[in-house]
């Protein structure tokens, strides 16, 4: 009896993506297929986002500013969110992932075609508060097609395989953002394609993603199926191991659903019993709470140029000034997400790895405290369009790049329990704690005490001093773990 040895040669494809990390051979068609994925993900995602920006925009509320009606959108919407994680998660667990991934990805589609036929400016002029319910489902949005990728991805691929690929991924999802973004600027600005027909556009790259998720979901399954017969075969005891797992399984499931209402307030417990825990409670709360500011400032600014720009080229028609303030706005995002991918993509690649390897915990933490004290001073200086956006946008494109480097990076030496408990509550409790605080700001700001944008960002510059004290905090306490 003889036996061959089978000698896995690489394929060009993995030839070639060994320039952007460590491929084994056989893994190169599937990271092409998710790189491929997350792109068009994040680019339908992008289509839509400044799409929202716009429609809000001329959503007007008697009574308020637009940058209220934004505001306080943004603390509905993160509400809303936490009932819309509980009940995907619901789901999570009655359907498969490629069931799940086609059906809530179908489900959103149908979203875009309904928003597409009520949307100002097509069949109806304008639908009340019709702008403030697609900022809400934008929301959903995210939750149930950005984040339920990387669900995806953290289910077909084990830590060791993970830790090598998902980087490689992670740059299809902010090419992805890029492209997306600076294509609705060019549509748009251009005039080759109406705001009115983003949405409709925006479909064609999911209905393309759910053919992808199929295709690597059938591969997983076939690979899983033949390490499954080879185990049987080679080991039975396996199978045995293979049936307690899956009981084990169903009751942590069970489990899971009778905690999933109570793990918040188990982890908010948690955090106050901790100095560590509690300093990346408040950093999380004050980071959000200083960049929303940010968000409705920039926002307001863009308004009141835009006003400007309606009375400067005599506009008076009313349908004219929305179609001219919704077209603006949404190019005017377009472009400002799209300077933002692409140098958190540049942070991301050459800057993060390289500070966090020659400058530690320390310089990746203070970074961004940092940048934002520089850049509000200039804003408060200079409140003009151009300095507010490019003072956001490197506040932006460095929190998606090296501060989220640096929030995953500051639980490696927590303990299980403080891990498990705390950081559930702390990415949702303190985040929407900080949208909350952002729309109390806007109105105590603007219906008690009439703040000006100077005034605005100044307390945004107190918020960010704050925000400095508990990153200094927060070195020491992780130091004393490490």
């Amino acid at each position: 009896m003889t036996s061959e040895l089978k000698v896995i040669k690489f394929t060009g494809t993995e030839r070639f993506l060994q320039i952007f990390t460590e491929v084994k051979p056989g893994e190169g068609a599937t990271a092409i297929l998710m790189f491929a994925n997350v792109f068009l993900i994040l680019c339908a995602y992008y289509f839509i986002k400044p799409l929202r920006e716009g429609w809000i925009a001329i959503s007007d509320v008697e009574g308020l500013t637009k940058m209220e009606v934004k505001a306080y959108s943004s603390f509905i919407q993160a509400v809303f969110l936490l009932f819309v994680v509980g009940w995907y998660g619901h789901l999570s667990e009655k359907w498969t992932r490629s069931t799940l991934v086609t059906r809530t990805t179908l489900f959103c589609i149908s979203n875009m075609v309904i928003f597409w036929f009520f949307q100002p400016g097509l069949f109806f002029k304008a639908l009340p508060l019709s702008g403030i319910f697609f900022y809400l489902w934008v929301g959903m949005f995210g939750v149930f097609i950005v984040a339920q990728f990387w669900t995806f991805c953290a289910d077909i691929y084990n830590d060791e395989i993970g830790k090598r690929l998902l980087p490689f991924i992670a740059i299809g999802a902010t090419s992805g953002a890029a492209f997306g973004s600076e294509i609705v600027d060019l549509l748009v600005g251009s005039g080759l394609v109406p705001t009115e027909a983003l949405l409709l556009a925006g479909t064609i790259p999911l209905f393309i993603s759910i053919v992808l998720t199929r295709i690597v979901d059938g591969r997983q399954h076939q690979e899983a199926n033949l390490y499954d017969k080879n185990i049987k075969i080679n080991n039975p005891e396996a199978e045995i191991s293979q049936t307690k797992s899956a009981a084990t399984n169903k009751h942590l499931k069970k489990t899971k659903q009778r905690n999933r209402l109570s793990f918040l307030l188990d982890g908010a417990k948690i955090v106050f019993k901790s100095r560590f825990l509690f300093a990346v409670a408040m950093l999380t709360l004050l980071n959000n709470w200083v960049n929303t500011n940010g968000e409705n400032l920039l926002f307001q600014v863009l308004q009141n140029n835009l006003a400007e720009q309606v009375i400067q080229q005599g506009i008076t028609e009313t349908q004219a000034i929305l179609e001219f303030t919704r077209n603006g706005t949404t190019a005017f995002y377009g472009n400002f997400y799209f300077w933002i991918n692409v140098i958190a993509l540049l942070l991301q690649s050459l800057v993060a790895s390289r500070l966090l390897k020659y400058g530690g915990f320390g310089a990746i933490i203070m970074i961004l405290p940092v940048i934002a004290l520089i850049s509000y001073s200039i804003m408060a200086l200079l409140p003009i369009l151009l300095i507010v956006k490019i003072m956001k946008i490197a506040e932006n494109s460095t929190d998606y790049s090296i501060n989220n480097t640096a929030r995953h990076v500051l639980w490696l030496p927590v303990d299980s329990v403080s891990k498990y408990h705390g950081k559930p509550a702390i990415d949702t409790l303190y985040v929407r704690m900080g949208d909350g605080l952002a729309a109390l700001t806007v109105l105590i700001g603007v219906q008690f005490l009439a703040l000006s944008t100077t005034q605005f960002l100044v307390f945004n510059i107190l918020l960010v001093i704050i925000w400095l004290f508990f990153s200094i905090l927060l070195i020491k306490e992780r130091q004393k773990l490490v």
